[in-house]
């Protein structure tokens, strides 16, 4: 089961899906005409190196390239609904990733922080009081971020395609036959979903943060920048063990609060949506085989 639980991961993208396997991916996006249209190609040389296997490492280091294929992913479809065929890549690619993460960090990092610092040093609050007080900040924004976003029509349509991609990578899992009937009747939700991993990310930041104790506010902003990439590859890994156990019960029990996000972030798919996933899932599963030649 290997192979499966763990090779295969995608994307919603703007009209599409990028599916993700071993050694390359494939974007399949509906254009303007009606038409679908693929892209693919094999995945950086990061992917089939060693570091894919040192346990912790292998989550940080994938994340973020994951992140920069996820960029790529989402100009190409831009691209394929405007006409355009201008490229997102190499240093214009991080760096505009690089001012998303920017943003992202300064609200749902270094902001959440400020306010638990702020509890601490005006209202005398405790460790565990003010560290709790900060996660439950950085989990509203989350969520709240998240909630606010799905009543847009674009992000609404984003959120179909998402549910299309999990919907695909599930019939594929339970060895059903892709077909959009098919893999319609298969759950939305999916364990291994991005979703899964930033709540993750948020209730470890909970722990870890607790651990260093009281800290300067200097020291207290350093230190939630400086644990970014230790606590995501604690959370890819924690993601890992529970795909790779979901026959536990326990198992079952600890991945509900993550299946229970996935509602904000994914929509029931329309037949189109279907047809779109899993023309990109195929098309990824035959350059796998080709790559493999």
């Amino acid at each position: 089961m290997e192979d499966k639980i763990i090779s295969y991961g995608g994307q919603a993208v703007i009209e599409g899906v990028m599916m993700r396997g071993r050694n390359s991916f494939a974007v399949a996006m509906r254009a303007p005409d009606g038409k679908i249209v693929v892209h693919k190609e094999n995945l950086a040389a990061v992917y089939r190196s060693r570091i894919t296997k040192i346990p912790f490492l292998r989550g940080t280091i994938l994340l973020w390239d994951a992140l920069g294929l996820g960029m790529k992913a989402l100009t190409l479809s831009a691209n394929t609904q405007t006409g355009e065929e201008e490229k997102l890549e190499g240093p214009a690619l991080y760096i505009t990733l690089g001012v998303s993460l920017t943003i992202g960090i300064g609200l749902f990092i270094l902001f959440p922080a400020g306010v638990g610092g702020l509890a601490e040093h005006y209202l005398g609050w405790q460790n565990l009081a003010h560290n709790l007080l900060e996660g439950l900040v950085r989990l509203v924004l989350l969520v709240g971020y998240i909630w606010a976003i799905g009543f847009m029509p674009d992000v609404k349509r984003l959120f179909g395609y998402h549910g299309a991609e999990h919907k695909t990578i599930n019939a594929f899992e339970a060895g059903a036959e892709l077909t959009p009937d098919v893999v319609a009747k298969y759950p939305i939700e999916h364990p291994r979903c991005g979703t899964a991993f930033m709540l993750t990310f948020v209730l470890l930041s909970i722990i870890a943060h607790s651990a260093l104790g009281d800290l300067s506010i200097f020291w207290r902003l350093t230190s939630r920048i400086l644990l970014i990439p230790v606590l995501a590859g604690v959370a890819v890994e924690y993601i890992r063990w529970t795909a790779n156990n979901l026959g536990s019960p326990l198992v079952r029990l600890l991945i509900k609060p993550n299946l229970a996000l996935q509602s904000l972030t994914t929509r029931q798919p329309d037949h189109s949506m279907l047809e779109v996933a899993i023309e990109s899932f195929k098309t990824m599963r035959q350059a796998e085989q080709e790559f493999a030649v």
